[in-house]
């Protein structure tokens, strides 16, 4: 097992070399066919870098991931590592807004991505950026797995196969440093863009180790599946844990149900995390099939307020789901619940922390003064797994992390008697759509860009889909509401799971008056969205 019979590291690079040390023939990384073991993803990961050195990549350098889950997008995280670059998620659901803000703010060098992947028109989507925000891109890597991949590139930017980057000569060298970037996430504000979260080697791989311990991933029968995104923190710390346990993790590059169903009992998985939406369709789809068997660890992430009998529903299929806590600034699997729980605390968000050095604190909003136990305030978290800040936002990092250490959440919580807290709710805003938080400013803003908007609030609201933005509007004097228009607007501009579902005119919002000047009363129009949607 790494953890034991490996030295102790605090880079990225340093923990694939341990593992592919301990366990070179074990499976690293299993894609339909394919499989790759640790030594060959490490020896992958040294020729991809010598690739991305050859184009000029340079440590502290930025490189975009648009790409979903392939053996390709974890060589390249690695490869990057190996030379100090920073890598920069971006969703494949995004589009031309956000695909723009995320590249021209962080100054992406380099751009990847899959050009073909289920029929998204990327093509169309980058023709549709702002070209201010590709002006720093260099190089575009264009990975397919079709033989007529469409022409895709970036003015002034060459263009690369990803083969050619893949079979470069190695690089050996390592320029990572425990103390130096090497992920940036994307996260919902208060304002439209997005904060980038800045973590560092010695963070990501503490952190992936103590949940490989934590999570029992370092049993000699672990098999890992990942269905959740690459590109999201979640998804990102799972493939963590299992590279520092030297275990296999089964990548899909799209979650399906049934194909998740069928590897679960095809390779035995007996470990994985996944959102109470993504529970949900296997269990659908299951049948008198008996996937989870051998499941020892599953963790979810409660994203649709539909769902709030996922807990209870998955026992009848012999499955223990275990709530989870995490954040882009602590990293995901920050937290979890005890598995021997009864269902009803296993599906309370909340937990213990997964560090044995973390800690967690409560303090009154208000007063400002510490919680006691049972008391709700926001909560603080201090871990080693925390962010570096935010990138290229030092307010931002100075008005979060407090000067002992701790991360501001956001969050509402409370402290439990047996040491570990209880999540409540967002103190702010920020919606749940899609599994992703977002910003309700970010719609807002595209809202408010319609000609016939005066002005817009954003709220969320369940369904059997899932969490859905619902949109409220004030018209300009004389126009009548467009709905579609407004729809088809945000849809150009957003991923599909940020675009409303309804957009309502309104005369006024509700307000309240308070010590602190006049508020918008988003709870009453959310309750006002859920009558409308006969919810």
């Amino acid at each position: 097992m790494p953890s034991k019979a490996s030295p102790e590291v605090s880079t990225v690079t340093g923990l694939i070399e341990a593992s592919a040390a301990v366990a070179p023939e074990t499976p690293a990384l299993i894609y339909g066919g394919q499989t790759l073991t640790f030594a060959g993803l490490a020896g992958q990961a040294r020729r991809a870098a010598g690739g991305l050195a050859s184009l000029g990549v340079k440590p502290g350098d930025r490189v975009a991931f648009w790409l979903p889950n392939t053996p390709a997008c974890v060589t390249l995280y690695l490869a990057c590592a190996r030379l100090g670059a920073i890598a920069v998620a971006v969703n494949t659901r995004y589009r031309a807004g956000e695909v723009g803000d995320i590249v021209g703010r962080s100054g992406a060098k380099v751009l990847v991505l899959w050009p073909d992947f289920r029929g998204i028109d990327f093509s169309g989507i980058l023709n549709d950026v702002d070209p201010e925000a590709l002006k720093r891109v260099e190089t575009v890597i264009v990975y397919t797995e079709s033989d007529d991949a469409p022409a895709i590139g970036v003015a002034g930017a060459r263009t690369v196969a990803w083969e050619r980057v893949a079979r470069h000569s190695r690089f050996d060298a390592d320029r990572a440093l425990p103390e130096s970037g090497c992920n940036i996430f994307t996260t919902s504000g208060t304002t439209k863009a997005p904060k980038f979260v800045l973590h560092g080697h010695a963070g990501i791989v503490r952190h992936a180790r103590e949940v490989a311990t934590n999570f029992g991933l370092n049993d000699t029968s672990t098999v890992t599946y990942l269905g959740l995104p690459f590109c999201g923190v979640f998804g990102f710390c799972q493939v963590m844990a299992a590279l520092a346990a030297a275990k296999p993790t089964i990548l899909t590059s799209a979650f399906d149900a049934d194909e998740a169903v069928r590897l679960f009992e095809g390779h035995g998985v007996t470990y994985f995390n996944g959102s109470d939406d993504m529970i949900d369709r296997m269990l659908t789809v299951m049948g008198n099939r008996k996937p989870f068997r051998q499941v020892r660890s599953a963790g979810y992430a409660m994203f649709n307020s539909e769902l709030a009998d996922i807990v209870s529903r998955a026992d009848d299929a012999d499955l223990t789901l275990t709530g989870l806590y995490g954040m882009s600034e602590i990293q995901a699997l920050a937290a979890r619940r005890d598995s021997d729980a009864s269902a009803e605390v296993r599906a309370t968000p909340g937990g213990t922390l997964v560090s044995p050095t973390a800690e967690v604190r409560v303090r009154d909003p208000d007063s400002g003064a510490l919680s006691a136990v049972g008391e709700a305030g926001e909560l603080e978290i201090k871990a080693p797994s925390r962010m570096i800040e935010y990138y290229g936002d030092a307010d931002a990092t100075a008005a979060a992390v407090t000067d002992d250490g701790f991360i501001r959440t956001g969050d509402l919580g409370l402290l439990e008697p047996e040491g570990g807290f209880e999540f409540l709710s967002r103190m702010g805003d920020v919606l749940r759509l899609g599994g992703f938080l977002v910003s309700p400013a970010e719609i807002e803003a595209e809202i408010q860009a319609h000609p016939t908007v005066d002005s817009v609030q954003v709220v969320a609201v369940g369904s059997e889909a899932g969490n859905r933005a619902v949109a409220f509007v004030i018209l300009r004097e004389g126009e009548g509401i467009e709905e579609a228009s407004i729809q088809a607007h945000c849809a150009q501009r957003l991923a599909k799971f940020k675009v409303p579902a309804r957009v309502i005119s309104v005369d006024a919002f509700p307000v309240t008056e308070s010590a602190n000047g006049i508020k918008i009363q988003r709870g009453k129009l959310r309750e006002m969205a859920e009558e409308l949607l006969g919810k």
